[in-house]
């Protein structure tokens, strides 16, 4: 289409900036672009593209479906097909909804022709696959991984690399582990070469860590999160580092590291905020399994009641809370509905019907079982959780059949052979790397020690688990304190200080500690040996007193008012008015037309008699009818979120944002210590990654 001079100028502008992956930049020209004189299918199909990698899901999946509504008026079927597809992509990976996937499936299904099979043809089956393995249907999901990797080969390397880690996960759920794994390395192997585009190496690393935290195989987890990581810090677009996050605090977690376990999925709660929420419930049943490990019961069970209201499955987490809570029956109801009737919510880990799934719901059983005196339920759960660690092969799953095992036979009076199977659980979890669980066991070991009369042995044990488990529910240490206390750390005198560098530029030197002083309107900083000096901005304030008080958590309103002359001016910011509406108006057209694709896959569900389908379509559908409801009152009025709080956690999650950027732009290596450990949000903290240790002169 013909352009104006100012479209084509700022088309170029949006292209440059593209190139260099300056996607807030390219998506602003984009924008203007647009309001220039409007953008032509080519254009669009890069808006769309863009406007993902700048983090505006919402205006992704829109210009997509734009974009098939005009190339579907035009007559082009494979490129209305395409963009059909890109829409159900989107909606599969950032969303969760599946009704919503299969609609816009069905729409690119009707546009391609099966003989002649392009790179549409390749991108279908790959999201097709996934799609039937989210929802349990392995069968079909097979199929579909092949079709994917025979037509992708030829067509699409992407679409195949993607359909190559479906296959793996098949392959693993059937049973043959170590095909799998092989299957799952050659995958990640193939996306280090950096051939494929940035979102299909993020969804390839996203899904294989995915599938390997799914079987427990904890180490390779760990690996292939690094290498995502690694990845992560240059090329990520999109809910991608939110994503990597998520990984990294369940390492975290299981690595007994639990305070920076909790900030890191913190961060992925605020990364991770799609215009439709319910993604936020992966990261927020994480944030319940760290809490209970904390011992924080009131805040793990705040964190899966949040993720179940967001349509995720917030068991086993939700029934051990109440179980450590004391109410065993409560629990007992609850873990038994959710093996018995499990909901068919999509899980990238823990794919429905499959044993993956029911593993921590049985290991929960027989904890709750026993604790009720239930024995024969225990023995069943013990039972099916023995053949799910044998089938799958998993050091971790085998520990965890030993635990229940151990649990079960002191029930039953059997000391000597719970100590040996609690024994055997003990090093089979230090194996993994798993203190909190191999503290767990060694308490049952000394209550199997003590029935024995060996009190020797029981002190020992019982002394091990306590402290191990105190340093976990506090924090570690972090430079000489605590990651739960608020001293600041103060540097030895005599340090000696490198001469002044120009403002915004960064010189060598290996001097210690690391520094960040306020020096007239600018800020004196040297991290691990490059000093650097940066302009005075509210962000610089923020990130002082975070620094001053590493593990500390401040609320947005307190480090408003400690950067005000004011000091009422948290109170009147108390006092401040609405922030507008929960939900825009593009928002809430959108939530309508995923209210739309869900309706019409119920329909089809009934048609086909289809009632797991049936079920899962009308949990989607209850989730978006509550989110609209919550946004919108009496009278169709939109509800305004009007509490003070959200202002300022915008104001200072800006303020710090820009300042970071401004460190990075002088010292790359900084920025990236600061992006793994300045958690942003309604509190603010700065937990400093244990291995990459770094305390404060401010």
């Amino acid at each position: 289409m013909a352009h104006t001079s100012g479209e084509e100028i700022a088309l170029g502008r949006a292209r440059g900036a593209a190139a260099r992956g300056a996607w807030a930049d390219a998506y602003a020209g984009y924008l203007e672009a647009r309001e220039a004189g409007g953008l032509g299918p080519a254009e669009l199909a890069d808006f769309a593209s863009v406007a993902y990698a700048a983090g505006h899901l919402d205006v992704a999946i829109e210009t997509w479906e734009r974009l098939h509504e005009e190339l579907s008026r035009l007559g082009e079927d494979i490129g209305a097909a395409g963009a059909a597809v890109r829409v159900a992509m989107h909606l599969l990976f950032d969303t969760a909804l599946m009704a919503p996937v299969r609609g816009w499936l069905h729409r690119a299904e009707r546009l391609l022709d099966p003989a002649t099979p392009t790179s549409v043809h390749a991108w279908f089956a790959a999201v097709r696959a996934f799609e039937r393995l989210l929802s349990g249907d392995l069968d079909a999901a097979r199929d579909w991984a092949d079709r994917a990797i025979e037509t992708g080969s030829h067509t699409d390397p992407a679409a195949a690399a993607i359909g190559r880690v479906a296959r793996a996960r098949l392959v693993i759920l059937d049973g043959d582990v170590p095909r799998g794994l092989e299957l799952l390395d050659e995958a990640g192997t193939a996306v280090m070469t950096g051939d494929l585009d940035a979102l299909s190496t993020g969804v390839v690393y996203c899904e294989l860590v995915c599938a390997l935290q799914g079987l427990a195989q904890y180490d390779l987890a760990e690996q292939w999160t690094e290498a995502m990581e690694r990845w992560a810090r240059t090329n990520a677009i999109g809910s991608l580092h939110g994503r990597c996050r998520v990984h990294r605090a369940e390492i975290l977690r299981l690595r007994g590291q639990c305070a920076h376990a909790e900030q890191q999925v913190l961060l992925a709660c605020d990364e991770l905020r799609p215009y439709v929420r319910r993604e936020l419930g992966w990261p927020l049943t994480e944030l319940g399994r760290i809490r209970l490990r904390r011992g924080d019961l009131p805040g793990a069970e705040e964190a899966l009641l949040a993720a179940h209201g967001l349509g995720w499955d917030p068991e086993p987490g939700l029934s051990l809370v109440r179980l450590a809570g004391g109410d065993a029956d409560t629990a007992a109801a609850a873990i038994g509905e959710a093996l018995a009737r499990p909901l068919p919510v999509p899980s990238k880990e823990l794919p429905p019907t499959s044993g993956l799934r029911r593993a921590p719901l049985l290991d929960a059983q027989v904890r709750i079982a026993v604790a009720r005196g239930d024995l024969e339920t225990a023995r069943s759960a013990v039972r099916e959780l023995d053949e799910v660690a044998v089938r799958f092969e998993s050091t971790a799953l085998a520990a965890s059949a030993l635990r229940a095992r151990g649990d079960l036979r002191l029930a039953e009076g059997d000391a000597a052979g719970a100590s040996a199977a609690f024994a055997g659980a003990v090093r089979a979890w230090s194996q993994v790397g798993a203190p909190y669980e191999t503290a767990e066991c060694r308490l049952r070991l000394a209550d199997a020690q003590g029935a024995l009369g060996n009190l020797r042995a029981e002190t020992l044990e019982r002394s091990a688990a306590r402290t191990e488990l105190e340093r976990i529910a506090r924090g570690p240490a972090i430079d000489g304190h605590r990651a739960d206390t608020a001293e600041p750390y103060t540097a030895e005198p005599g340090t000696a200080e490198p001469g002044t560098a120009e403002p915004g530029t960064a010189e060598p030197h290996a001097a210690k500690p690391d520094t960040f002083v306020r020096e007239g309107d600018h800020w004196r900083v040297v991290f691990d040996g490059r000093r650097t000096t940066v302009r005075d901005s509210k962000g610089m304030h923020h990130l002082a007193r975070l620094f001053a008080a590493p593990g500390r958590e401040f609320h947005v309103l307190d480090l408003v008012a400690a950067d005000s002359d004011d000091p009422a001016a948290a109170g009147r910011l108390s006092q401040a008015g609405d922030l507008g509406p929960l939900l825009d108006d593009r928002a809430k057209q959108m939530y309508r037309r995923r209210l739309a694709d869900i309706e019409e896959d119920i329909e089809e569900a009934r048609a086909d008699n289809d009632l797991a389908r049936q079920e899962q379509a009308g949990l989607e559908r209850e989730f978006l009818i509550n989110e609209l409801a919550r946004a919108v009152g009496l009278g169709g009025r939109d509800r305004h979120a009007g509490v003070a709080s959200e202002r300022a956690r915008a104001a200072v999650t800006q303020a710090v944002r820009k300042a970071i950027g401004r460190l990075r732009d002088v010292c790359p290596a900084l920025g990236d210590h600061l992006d793994r450990t300045i958690s942003t949000g309604t509190y603010c903290t700065y937990a400093p990654d244990p291995r990459v240790p770094s305390g404060w002169s401010t």
